[in-house]
């Protein structure tokens, strides 16, 4: 098949979403599809086109900024060339240019598919209430002329006001999860550069830092925890200076993680290759997913870190627990409680080693190729109902 798959933003930007992406396209094209990327030439730097492990990815340039979405004049013309290109058109939401590539998929009679990540919810303001608004009619359009629209889970369509408008059209799959094979050798490397001591429990995040990752329970749990623990460190994976819209948040931050840096306690590691994400994760105790709303309905991270054994402490918000109660690896607690989280880092501290024979079952059941076979699936079924 060949098969179209449109976002806003792609590699090298960094998001669950781009991960995703990312990781379903690549192995759909190991199966021998044709995969095609169209997304946004968000930084001129970018090649308009290039190959990437075996994905074709075209870029569109971007005249300016919205918020987080760009505005692309010539999105249309490029559109309607490659949706009649193509045999699918795979599409990843929320996002506003999805309309336009729904009705044509309906339009040329293409198996068309929402892949549906998270419920937009922006900063307080009037024009981010109308960017919202806008973003939300653009996305009801598409799910009106889309064959599927793909959830995480059943636990967060139930609860998200988009997927629950749309039960006759939902699907069911689990995310593409992988962590790279690595070396003990390389995770023993890790552990010398960034806990030679080896002697305290180590509280990871792996995330952008960015409002809706709940940066401040970690922060505001960590006197509690340093009492228990007074050499603990806490880790922050991932992107965190410069955020798009992320700024102001992250200065607010600023002076309690300051005081953490210099008593030795916080480590911001930046934005790690997979390799190096595979040796972060075997060097935690711990790993912290304390999210404050639905823009979460998942974290792929938390899949991440059991595949190393590592449990996860995630806050009660639908999609993002499911990690946690499917395999019974780590605690729920209430959303923003820091309390909570410091009594669950207490308690799986004692308990990390008990996990460790899940890891294979749990490898398996996100593995991009099994993933890629479910999707592939669903694309003929849509094909032979619209013929």
């Amino acid at each position: 098949m060949k098969i179209l798959i449109e976002l806003t933003y792609y590699r090298p930007h960094t998001s669950g979403l781009t991960i995703y992406a990312e990781r379903l396209a690549t192995a759909l094209a190991k199966r021998g599809h044709q995969v095609t990327i169209l997304t946004s030439q968000y930084d001129k730097a970018l090649p308009r086109e290039e190959m990437m492990d075996g994905v074709r990815v075209v870029r569109v340039p971007v005249l300016l900024r919205i918020s987080k979405g760009v505005i692309m004049p010539t999105l249309g013309i490029t559109a309607s060339r490659m949706v009649k290109e193509n045999d699918v058109v795979h599409l990843h939401l929320p996002q506003f240019d999805a309309a336009g590539f729904a009705f044509r998929g309906r339009q040329h009679k293409k198996a068309t598919v929402i892949t549906y990540h998270c419920d937009l919810l922006m900063p307080k303001g009037i024009f981010n209430w109308v960017v919202n608004q806008v973003v939300h009619l653009m996305n009801r359009i598409a799910a009106f002329y889309t064959d599927r629209i793909v959830a995480y889970t059943q636990d967060y369509a139930e609860h998200s006001p988009y997927l629950s408008s749309y039960t006759d059209k939902l699907e069911v799959i689990n995310p593409p999860v992988i962590v790279p094979e690595i070396t003990a050798e390389t995770i023993e490397r890790f552990r010398q550069e960034h806990n030679p001591d080896d002697n305290h429990p180590v509280i990871g995040m792996a995330a952008r830092f960015a409002t809706e990752k709940g940066v401040e329970v970690l922060l505001n749990a960590s006197e509690e925890i340093l009492r228990d623990y007074p050499k603990a460190e806490f880790w922050f994976a991932g992107p965190y200076e410069n955020i798009m819209g992320e700024q102001h948040y992250f200065e607010r931050l600023r002076p309690k993680i300051e005081a953490l840096q210099q008593a030795g306690h916080w480590k911001f590691l930046g934005l790690l290759s997979p390799e190096v994400m595979a040796a972060f994760y075997p060097n935690l105790d711990i790993l912290t997913i304390p999210s404050l709303n639905s823009t979460e309905s998942f974290g792929l991270v938390q899949i991440e870190a059991m595949m190393n054994g590592v449990p996860v402490i995630s806050s009660n918000l639908p999609g993002v627990r499911q990690p946690v109660l499917r395999h019974q690896m780590g605690r729920v607690i209430p959303i923003g409680d820091s309390s909570a989280l410091a009594q669950a880092v207490r308690e799986l501290v004692k308990e990390k080693k008990s996990y460790s024979d899940r890891r294979a079952a749990i490898r398996e059941m996100y593995a991009p190729d099994t993933i890629a076979q479910k999707y592939e699936d669903l694309f003929k079924r849509i094909q032979t109902e619209i013929q």
